[in-house]
């Protein structure tokens, strides 16, 4: 059975944690508590395909941003998450792609975009048409959710498996060389 490692990225309160206790436990967390570092490991399976997900969730705030780059280095593929209702969340993650491929030293890495917070249309303040643009200019797919009512939450975790598979995060130099001399 395959593991991957999940990286979930993006600012303070935009629902990270949310997204993956629901899909982890199925439930929705109500309450904010600002996460430091969270890990967690599910059994799925993709595309008839097995799986285990190795999932951490990340800090959003500030004060831990210098961690991201450990992070990045260990995750195999990435969650960047925005909060539909909150613009400043979006403005955010714009620098996020060029941190990932700068860490991880090349542009060919597994990333999914999701907006979050879509059973609250009512406080939309980006459109999905901007999510779609930047995912498009990021070269990745673009999925709308919401944690609290479940939906696409399943189908977040389970884009990332099927970009993994797909665009394992190999450099582009051509060499693709798995030997070790010991």
């Amino acid at each position: 059975m395959r593991e991957f490692k999940v990286v979930v990225l993006g600012s303070g309160g935009v629902g990270k944690s949310a997204l993956t206790v629901q899909f982890v436990s199925g439930c929705f967390m109500e309450k904010y508590d600002p996460t430091i570092e969270d890990f967690y490991r599910k059994e799925i399976e993709v595309d008839t395909s097995p799986c285990v997900l190795e999932i951490l969730d990340t800090a959003g705030t500030e004060q831990f941003a210098s961690m991201r780059d450990l992070y990045i280095r260990n995750g195999q593929g990435f969650v960047v998450v925005y909060s539909m209702t909150n613009h400043q969340t979006f403005q955010d993650i714009k620098g996020m792609k060029d941190q990932i491929t700068r860490v991880k030293n090349t542009d060919r890495v597994p990333i999914l975009l999701v907006a979050n917070k879509v059973d609250l249309e009512h406080q939309r303040e980006v459109v999905t048409a901007d999510g779609m643009a930047l995912a498009h200019m990021w070269g990745c797919p673009f999925i709308e959710a919401s944690a609290k009512n479940r939906c696409n939450v399943n189908e977040v975790f389970a884009e990332i498996v099927r970009e993994m598979n797909v665009n394992p995060g190999k450099k582009d130099t051509g060499n693709y060389c798995c030997c070790v001399l010991l």
